[in-house]
């Protein structure tokens, strides 16, 4: 769509003025803007609307498919098979491109759709004043200027300034990272506060949990925070994995390789062997239907396809065929903090009150756990069970048992004192049944205090449960008692803990609660500290990660110290090293940037674009990133990663749709399993790769030597070439026969030493030396196999010349035959031995991997269908084979065993020196 002017940007100074300067910068006033003026400014700024990319078409996606150097020398095969009066030859190539192009379509056509999501964000209503007048509009239709008021339930439809609050709260976890909902207030913050700390502004696609608000619209569509993330998103680009950058140059290599050798078969056929035009240019389709592997792409697919099942078991669903194996590859996991590395429920950890200090066992809002003192299980003491009794009672939440899980209704932080108190052998409804609440103060934001009056068994007391500071200055504290309590506050907070303060007030005779009364007076009853702790298996898969040579590092919106605390727990910071914030990487250049991503491993408040860039700074540098992320701001990130991780619970749609890789269980140790699988894949994968090159090399050799050393046979007067395969029987070998016996390799274990050896190199070619090596010894092994096969049954059959048309066609038929089944054999006996490319055919049991004999038996099953069925004889240009035949072949074949068994042991040898 046509992009009209937006708003400006929400410039960072919105913030940092007063309700009343905003008003004045904007030209709007607290009754809003009249329709008049709206309508002016709507033909002004457009719609509220996020734009737009232009998607790409499933035809442009097949055409890709087609449009590459081994698509069109394949096309260029047919076509020339097709002129030649081959028209069986050509439809079996062109059906191989059509196949390829199917696999790949399929896989690319879910393409990713986080901008939809992004979009689906914003609210399709929004309550304005206009003219004095509240009405309900379009989210669509709001302009800078005008005024919209919030309640609780509400989806904020643009940027806003809040004008008025009344104990306002707003989720931010999806824009922010916050781990909590955030208390909004209407006063300026400074002009450099980030994100996360702007307390006067409420951003689009934001959630109102509790309270109401008044506030006016700064900005909407592309320049708000959401609208940012959106061009951010739209510029960001997925890159290729290791393996398909890798890939790519084998197929660039073998395309060229393939075109100069045909180009060489050609020359020497005519000009050398006298041989008819039409003969030479048949050997060269012949050539280059061998040379390409042909089956690759459906192995490939099968081979990832088996790792995205075996990942659905470990909770981790994917979305993208190759994030399978880029898993295997990832040498740095960016982890964000709230729900991966930590369970996202808040728990008390421990208790303080007259001097003595009280841990809390157990995790989570599960109401299970003891009380310590002093390293000792305690009972709680009358004070502590005042302290308890008093979160519980001045406290709204609900915890409930449901479907196995603990769940909760109300604040979370109000949660986890209930979850305390019941340790403490308190029940809640019991307690709240014994002692009515006859009145209440609410929290509020401004006040930062909850109040609510009860009968007792002692008398009427107001219970007061609030931020510390404020607690504190309503409580009748001598100087020394209160610098007690700070350093008490202050260390807890230094370990990352949210402190809530707690204190009583005897009103008897009190009906409710005076606004005096919650002044001052009260008396102090003791400090609760919690957090939303580690997962016991993230410090535990953490640790997996060190050994199999990934770093992880935490990047979060959260405060500074409590992820500093996390990540000291989570043995990611050590001695001195603490976190760098979203200011800090603001006030580097770009290598001090790239250098502090590489050393610095948890990064708290930062913004969309912080991430973002760390994640290029990190690839620029060579690693592998797997970012994880659940809400909008992580959307860039994950898109930009090599693996994008989002979050299966907790994630917002765009971060899903962002992600290449879901989290259904949100534990960083499902990322840790997934990147073993990866690794599994990985291997496989080669296996599989050294499995099936070889024979389009063996194949090119045996079409080669058929050129360069065959003899030429004259046949009624006329030369004629000895092919010892057509194109067609070089499509069964490389489509039936090599795919049949290459993905029960998918099935093998996981090597023992997968998880302790390091990440390969995101540029280390697929194959190593050794590999390659091996490939030509299989290659040339085939090569003489296939040769020698086909020669003797040609020449056993033809006998001495003259050669009749009719004799030469039976003759080449059955030679022909004989040579496939001999590859065929040489095939199996070579699979193997790549069931471990390094160790003995014993190394990993013979009967570990079933599917490898179920696939020996399948391919055995359609070589008979080949030899012996007319349809496939004549589409092939087959022939019965005898049972002397079949054994030759075996013996034949069965030469690749002894040869490659005994390679291995000269290399281990060689190792073991």
């Amino acid at each position: 769509m046509d992009e009209k002017p937006q708003a400006e940007t929400a410039t960072p100074d919105y913030h940092a003025l007063t309700a009343d300067a905003v008003l004045e910068k904007l030209e709007a006033s607290a009754d809003g803007l009249p329709e008049t003026e709206v309508a002016r400014r709507r033909a002004e700024f457009g719609p509220n609307l996020l734009p737009s990319a232009e998607a790409e078409g499933p035809w442009k996606i097949f055409w890709r498919q087609i449009h590459n150097p081994i698509g069109w020398l394949l096309i260029g095969a047919g076509a020339l098979a097709l002129l030649l009066g081959k028209p069986t030859d050509a439809l079996v190539v062109f059906g191989a491109v059509g196949i390829n192009a199917v696999i790949g379509f399929i896989q690319e056509f879910r393409a990713g759709k986080a901008i939809d999501a992004l979009a689906a964000m914003i609210p399709t209503a929004a309550t304005v004043l206009r003219g004095g007048q509240a009405q309900a509009v379009s989210a669509v239709d709001l302009v800078p200027g005008d005024v919209v008021t919030l309640q609780s339930g509400d989806k904020i439809p643009a940027d806003l300034r809040l004008l008025r609050v009344k104990n306002l709260l707003v989720e931010e976890a999806a824009l922010t990272g916050e781990s909590l909902p955030v208390a909004k207030r209407a006063e300026a913050v400074e002009a450099d506060a980030p994100l996360g700390d702007r307390l006067g502004m409420a951003y689009s696609g934001t959630l109102v949990v509790q309270g109401t608000a008044t506030g006016v619209v700064v900005a909407i569509g592309g320049a708000t925070e959401l609208g940012r993330i959106n061009a951010l998103l739209n510029q960001t680009r997925q890159l290729e994995t290791p393996l398909t950058r890798q890939l790519a140059k084998v197929s660039s290599g073998i395309t060229v390789a393939v075109l100069a050798v045909v180009a060489v078969l050609i020359g020497f056929g005519i000009w050398v062997k006298d041989a008819p035009v039409g003969e030479a240019l048949m050997v060269a389709v012949s050539l280059a239907v061998a040379a390409i592997p042909e089956g690759l792409p459906a192995v490939i697919t099968i081979c990832l396809a088996i790792g995205v099942r075996r990942m659905a078991d470990r909770n981790a669903v994917v979305r993208h065929l190759p994030a399978v194996e880029t898993l295997g590859s990832t040498t740095v996991i960016c982890s964000d903090k709230t729900g991966t590395l930590t369970r996202n429920e808040m728990t008390v950890q421990v208790a303080w009150l007259d001097g003595h200090e009280y841990r809390f066992s157990g995790i989570g809002y599960a109401p299970e756990g003891e009380i310590s003192h002093d390293g000792r299980i305690a009972e709680p003491t009358p004070a502590l069970f005042g302290l308890l009794r008093t979160a519980l009672l001045c406290n709204d939440a609900v915890l409930r048992f449901e479907e196995q899980s603990w769940t909760i209704t109300g604040d979370p932080t109000e949660a986890a004192l209930v979850a305390a108190a019941a340790k403490g052998g308190l029940d809640a409804e019991a307690m709240r049944g014994r002692h009515p609440r006859l009145d209440v103060v609410p929290f509020e934001s401004e006040t930062k205090f909850m109040a609510t009056l009860h009968r007792l068994d002692e008398g009427t007391v107001i219970l007061l449960k609030g931020a510390p500071e404020t607690v504190l200055e309503r409580c009748a504290l001598d100087a020394e008692e209160r610098e007690r309590i700070l350093e008490v506050m202050d260390t807890y907070a230094r370990q990352g803990l949210r402190v809530i303060a707690l204190a009583r007030k005897e009103a008897q005779g009190a009906e409710q609660i005076a606004e005096e009364a919650v002044a001052e007076g009260f008396v102090f009853a003791g400090l609760l500290g919690m957090i939303d702790p580690p997962r016991g298996e993230a410090m535990d898969a953490i640790r997996l990660c060190r050994e199999a040579g990934i770093t992880v590092k935490m990047i979060t919106g959260d405060h500074p110290t409590t992820a500093e605390a996390i990540g000291r727990q989570l043995g990611l910071l050590h001695g001195e090293q603490g976190a760098l914030r979203g200011r800090d990487l603001d006030d580097l250049d770009e290598g001090g940037f790239r250098r502090a991503a590489l050393e610095t491993h948890v990064f708290a408040r930062v913004a969309p674009e912080h991430k973002l860039r760390l994640v290029e700074a990190l690839q620029s540098e060579g690693q592998v990133v797997a970012m994880t992320g659940d809400g909008v701001n992580d959307a860039p990130a994950l898109k930009r990663a090599d693996i994008g991780v989002a979050m299966g619970i907790t994630g917002t749609a765009v971060s899903k749709e962002a992600a290449k890789v879901v989290l259904m269980d949100d534990n960083f140790a499902s990322i840790t399993a997934a990147v073993r699988e990866g690794r599994r894949v990985y291997d496989n994968l080669i296996k599989s790769l050294a499995f099936i090159l070889p024979t389009n090399l063996g194949l090119a050799c045996i079409l080669s030597v058929a050129m360069f050393f065959f003899p030429t046979v004259t046949v009624d007067g006329v030369n004629e070439l000895l092919m010892a395969m057509s194109p067609s029987q070089t499509l069964w070998i490389n489509l039936i026969a090599s795919v049949s016996l290459s993905v029960p390799l998918a099935f093998e274990v996981l090597e023992p030493d997968a998880m302790r050896r390091p990440p390969r190199a995101p540029d280390a070619p697929v194959f190593s030396r050794f590999i390659v090596t091996r490939l030509v010894i299989v290659a040339l092994l085939m090569t003489a196999c296939a040769c020698a096969l086909f020669l003797w049954e040609y020449f056993r059959i033809v006998g001495p010349e003259p050669v009749t048309a009719a004799r030469h066609a039976y003759a080449l038929a059955e030679a022909q035959t004989l040579c496939v089944t001999g590859i065929t054999f040489t095939q199996i006996f070579y699979l193997l031995n790549c069931r471990s490319l390094r160790d003995s055919l014993l190394s990993l049991g013979i009967f570990s991997n079933p599917s490898i004999f179920i696939g020996i038996g399948t391919l055995l099953l359609m070589q008979g269908c080949f030899v012996y069925l007319p349809p496939l004889q004549k589409i092939f240009g087959s022939a019965p084979l005898d049972g002397w035949a079949w054994l030759t072949a075996m013996l034949a074949g069965a030469v690749v065993l002894p040869v490659i068994s005994l390679d291995k042991w000269l290399r281990r040898e060689a190792r073991a020196k």
